[in-house]
């Protein structure tokens, strides 16, 4: 599936051709301190399949379960999160951050990760009471 995106303020924008079956959530705490929220949406990509226009401004972080180093690509200027990869050479795989994906409402996950560290209060959001706006 062909996907676009941007950050919020537009000054990174990418097209990537994704397997929507590699959506995923973590719930790991690391990624609930980057997103400042209780998970992330990802998907999967090979590098030969993303193409990016822009620089990220990009945060070398150490994952808190295996000390791997990893890293983390966002704009500069809004802070809108793009993506996580490997650290250093070679053919990469790109964590995309699904928020920025125009087509999101079209991608739900497929899988979940983490879970042990997932918020309790998850799987209660359906049961909230809802507004179409605040």
């Amino acid at each position: 599936m062909k996907i676009d995106g941007a950050c919020h303020c537009g000054r990174i924008r990418y097209e990537a051709e994704i397997d929507p079956a590699r959506v995923e959530l973590c719930h790991c705490t690391d990624c609930q301190l980057l997103t400042g929220t209780a998970f992330r949406a990802t998907v999967s990509i090979p590098e030969r399949d993303f193409s990016m226009r822009g620089d990220p401004k990009l945060y070398v972080k150490t994952t808190a379960d295996s000390g791997t180093p990893r890293v983390q690509a966002f704009c500069g200027e809004c802070g809108s999160p793009i993506y996580s990869t490997s650290v250093g050479e070679g053919p990469r795989i790109y964590n995309l951050r699904l928020g920025t994906a125009r087509q999101r409402a079209e991608l739900p996950p497929q899988k979940q990760y983490w879970w042990r560290s997932a918020l309790p209060w998850v799987t209660a959001l359906a049961d909230l009471p809802r507004a179409d706006r605040e």
